[in-house]
């Protein structure tokens, strides 16, 4: 990529939360369950909070930030969201959509600044990525001049561990051998080019949503949901609308918008569950479509 200035990089980075994510698609588990036997493999810690909660791949998407855009690591500044809330309802509804729900580590350079976020993402399930299962991982990097590329392998297990230090120690010898005068500098943060790029807060990013929530099954409901969305600014991509189960009086509304404010989507959602015919909390996963613009 030395060739490149790097646009925009998504990864499946933390082989555990994969894993709990594909079990759920593929046999209709719940996340806890799912939790216990990952732990039972070795794949997660007795205290799984860094790989479920997104700690460790906001870890490795500042370290990948770095590389990218030159900027220094800030891990602080990444909005960090783990997988411990998705529903196996979740995951299936977004297959039936045609999306896929992955753990996604996303920094893109815009004219504002840089995102910097890790969270679930719906992304389409005809995308490569999408495909990533289990515990193996894959980073989609894409460069102005060559487009989008992908790289992928194991994500978590010893034997795959134990070869990504060994090649960490291999490239500080080689730093430390090389002739500093002859060498190429690499693309990553170098302590004399401090970077003045800024991390934009997780209000100033736009992207696409999906929501679900619980609403009494009687007229006018759907239509106050979609005058508050109106009003924000923000427009509908898809509307699924499902019966209430036996004895109950509560559907589930599912929506896919369109691109918008991450602060104008907070509003929104307060809004909606300030009605007293919404019940409960809505439940919001961001959509990234990851075309090579």
């Amino acid at each position: 990529m030395a060739g490149n200035q790097i646009k925009w990089l998504a990864g499946i980075i933390n082989g555990t939360g994969n894993f709990i994510l594909t079990e759920m698609r593929d046999k209709g588990r719940d996340f806890d369950d799912v939790l216990q036997e990952a732990q039972a493999l070795g794949y997660a810690e007795a205290d799984p909070t860094f790989d479920v909660e997104g700690i460790d791949a906001a870890h490795k998407l500042t370290i990948l930030a770095s590389i990218a855009f030159g900027i220094p690591l800030q891990f602080e500044a990444t909005y960090t969201e783990g997988i411990s809330h998705i529903t196996r309802e979740d995951v299936s509804y977004a297959e039936e959509l045609g999306y896929r729900i992955k753990h996604l580590g996303l920094t893109r350079r815009t004219e504002k600044g840089v995102e910097l976020r890790v969270h679930p993402t719906l992304i389409p399930a005809r995308r490569l990525i999408a495909n990533v299962d289990g515990v193996m991982n894959a980073i989609l990097v894409n460069g102005d001049a060559v487009g989008p590329t992908l790289y992928y392998g194991a994500g978590a297990g010893a034997e795959p561990t134990a070869s990504a230090v060994v090649a960490d120690l291999v490239d500080v010898v080689r730093v430390l051998t090389s002739d500093p005068e002859n060498r190429v500098p690499h693309l990553a943060f170098q302590a004399n080019r401090l970077s003045d790029i800024p991390v934009l807060p997780m209000d100033e990013v736009a992207t696409a949503y999906y929501l679900r929530m619980q609403a009494e099954d009687r007229p006018g409901v759907l239509a106050d949901v979609t005058r508050i969305l109106g009003d924000a600014g923000i427009s509908i991509e898809a509307l699924v609308q499902k019966e209430p189960s036996a004895g109950s009086d509560k559907a589930s509304i599912i929506m896919l918008t369109h691109r918008v404010l991450e602060k104008h989507m907070n509003r929104a959602i307060a809004n909606i569950e300030a009605l007293a015919t919404i019940h409960g909390s809505v439940t919001r996963i961001r959509m990234e479509t990851l075309d090579a613009d």
